[in-house]
Protein backbone atom coordinates (compact mmCIF):
# COMPACT_ATOMS: atom_id res chain seq x y z
CA UNK A 1 0.00 0.00 0.00
CA UNK A 2 1.63 3.49 -1.01
CA UNK A 3 0.13 6.51 1.22
CA UNK A 4 0.99 9.95 -0.46
CA UNK A 5 0.33 13.39 1.06
CA UNK A 6 -2.63 14.78 -1.08
CA UNK A 7 -4.82 13.58 -3.84
CA UNK A 8 -7.58 15.64 -2.49
CA UNK A 9 -7.77 17.11 -6.84
CA UNK A 10 -8.24 13.08 -7.87
CA UNK A 11 -11.48 12.25 -8.56
CA UNK A 12 -11.52 8.90 -7.01
CA UNK A 13 -10.63 11.02 -3.49
CA UNK A 14 -13.27 13.08 -4.58
CA UNK A 15 -15.99 10.36 -4.65
CA UNK A 16 -14.86 8.87 -1.41
CA UNK A 17 -15.00 12.36 0.66
CA UNK A 18 -18.65 12.56 -1.04
CA UNK A 19 -19.49 8.90 0.13
CA UNK A 20 -18.14 9.58 3.49
CA UNK A 21 -19.67 12.55 3.92
CA UNK A 22 -23.41 10.48 3.05
CA UNK A 23 -22.64 7.36 5.48
CA UNK A 24 -21.96 9.84 8.22
CA UNK A 25 -25.30 11.48 7.58
CA UNK A 26 -27.06 8.20 7.07
CA UNK A 27 -25.89 7.56 10.66
CA UNK A 28 -25.91 10.34 12.51
CA UNK A 29 -28.00 13.86 13.22
CA UNK A 30 -26.87 16.74 10.47
CA UNK A 31 -26.28 18.21 13.54
CA UNK A 32 -23.81 15.73 15.53
CA UNK A 33 -21.85 15.43 11.62
CA UNK A 34 -18.59 16.67 11.98
CA UNK A 35 -16.47 15.16 8.83
CA UNK A 36 -14.89 18.17 6.98
CA UNK A 37 -15.79 18.56 3.31
CA UNK A 38 -13.36 19.12 -0.13
CA UNK A 39 -12.65 22.75 0.82
CA UNK A 40 -12.28 21.98 4.70
CA UNK A 41 -9.48 19.57 3.63
CA UNK A 42 -7.65 22.14 2.08
CA UNK A 43 -6.74 24.36 4.72
CA UNK A 44 -3.29 25.09 5.72
CA UNK A 45 -3.81 23.17 9.52
CA UNK A 46 -4.89 20.00 7.85
CA UNK A 47 -2.66 17.33 6.41
CA UNK A 48 -4.43 15.10 4.23
CA UNK A 49 -3.36 11.13 2.95
CA UNK A 50 -4.48 8.76 0.12
CA UNK A 51 -3.79 5.50 0.16
CA UNK A 52 -3.37 3.25 -3.13
CA UNK A 53 -3.28 0.34 -4.20
CA UNK A 54 -1.79 0.31 -7.60
CA UNK A 55 -4.24 2.91 -9.07
CA UNK A 56 -6.87 2.14 -7.11
CA UNK A 57 -7.81 4.53 -3.92
CA UNK A 58 -7.86 2.36 -0.89
CA UNK A 59 -8.62 5.21 2.22
CA UNK A 60 -8.60 8.18 3.56
CA UNK A 61 -7.36 10.17 6.71
CA UNK A 62 -6.06 13.53 7.11
CA UNK A 63 -4.74 15.44 10.84
CA UNK A 64 -5.86 18.63 11.64
CA UNK A 65 -3.59 20.41 13.97
CA UNK A 66 -5.09 21.69 17.07
CA UNK A 67 -3.78 24.44 19.85
CA UNK A 68 -0.50 23.61 21.36
CA UNK A 69 0.89 20.26 21.02
CA UNK A 70 -2.69 18.37 19.90
CA UNK A 71 -4.08 17.55 16.60
CA UNK A 72 -7.51 15.62 16.08
CA UNK A 73 -7.71 12.73 13.33
CA UNK A 74 -10.12 13.69 10.62
CA UNK A 75 -11.74 12.22 7.60
CA UNK A 76 -10.23 8.34 8.19
CA UNK A 77 -12.41 6.43 5.66
CA UNK A 78 -11.45 3.29 3.99
CA UNK A 79 -13.22 2.55 0.10
CA UNK A 80 -16.02 0.22 0.76
CA UNK A 81 -14.36 -3.09 -1.35
CA UNK A 82 -11.29 -2.80 0.96
CA UNK A 83 -13.23 -2.79 4.78
CA UNK A 84 -11.48 -4.81 6.93
CA UNK A 85 -8.14 -5.19 4.87
CA UNK A 86 -6.00 -3.46 6.52
CA UNK A 87 -5.89 -0.20 5.04
CA UNK A 88 -7.51 1.64 8.24
CA UNK A 89 -4.69 0.35 10.63
CA UNK A 90 -2.02 1.50 8.04
CA UNK A 91 -3.68 5.04 7.89
CA UNK A 92 -3.55 5.12 11.39
CA UNK A 93 -0.70 4.13 11.79
CA UNK A 94 0.82 6.67 9.42
CA UNK A 95 -1.43 9.54 10.60
CA UNK A 96 0.07 8.73 14.18
CA UNK A 97 3.94 9.12 12.59
CA UNK A 98 3.43 12.08 10.93
CA UNK A 99 1.84 13.66 14.13
CA UNK A 100 5.21 12.40 16.37
CA UNK A 101 7.49 13.88 13.89
CA UNK A 102 4.84 17.29 13.76
CA UNK A 103 6.02 17.37 17.59
CA UNK A 104 2.58 16.53 18.95
CA UNK A 105 1.89 15.11 22.13
CA UNK A 106 -2.06 14.13 21.77
CA UNK A 107 -4.65 13.00 19.27
CA UNK A 108 -8.14 13.20 19.80
CA UNK A 109 -11.03 12.01 17.63
CA UNK A 110 -14.67 12.81 17.19
CA UNK A 111 -16.74 9.99 15.76
CA UNK A 112 -20.14 8.55 15.99
CA UNK A 113 -21.90 6.45 18.78
CA UNK A 114 -23.84 4.07 16.97
CA UNK A 115 -23.76 0.44 15.86
CA UNK A 116 -22.09 1.67 12.21
CA UNK A 117 -19.25 3.23 14.09
CA UNK A 118 -18.83 0.52 15.95
CA UNK A 119 -15.45 -0.93 13.59
CA UNK A 120 -14.17 1.86 13.56
CA UNK A 121 -13.77 2.32 17.47
CA UNK A 122 -12.18 -1.03 17.99
CA UNK A 123 -9.62 0.03 15.53
CA UNK A 124 -8.82 3.05 17.44
CA UNK A 125 -9.13 1.18 20.51
CA UNK A 126 -6.61 -1.38 18.77
CA UNK A 127 -4.21 1.99 18.79
CA UNK A 128 -4.45 2.77 22.16
CA UNK A 129 -7.08 5.45 21.68
CA UNK A 130 -9.63 5.84 25.24
CA UNK A 131 -12.96 7.34 25.48
CA UNK A 132 -12.71 11.58 27.07
CA UNK A 133 -14.61 14.35 26.93
CA UNK A 134 -15.78 16.80 24.42
CA UNK A 135 -12.96 18.70 23.11
CA UNK A 136 -12.39 21.71 20.86
CA UNK A 137 -15.54 23.32 19.89
CA UNK A 138 -17.24 19.80 19.93
CA UNK A 139 -20.78 20.48 22.14
CA UNK A 140 -20.05 18.21 25.63
CA UNK A 141 -23.81 17.67 25.14
CA UNK A 142 -24.28 15.46 21.81
CA UNK A 143 -25.14 11.90 22.82
CA UNK A 144 -24.72 11.27 18.61
CA UNK A 145 -20.91 12.14 19.12
CA UNK A 146 -18.13 10.15 20.54
CA UNK A 147 -15.00 11.28 21.71
CA UNK A 148 -11.60 9.66 21.85
CA UNK A 149 -7.75 10.54 23.28
CA UNK A 150 -3.84 9.59 23.24
CA UNK A 151 -1.13 10.27 24.31
CA UNK A 152 1.81 9.91 21.70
Amino acid sequence: MDIREGGLDDPQVIDLLRLHAQGMLANSPAESCHFLDLSGLKTPDIRFWSAWDGETLAGIGALKRLAGDEGEIKSMRTAPGLLRSGTGAAILSHILGAARGMGLKRLSLETGSGEAFEPAIALYRKFGFSDCGAFGDYPADDPSSRFMTRVL
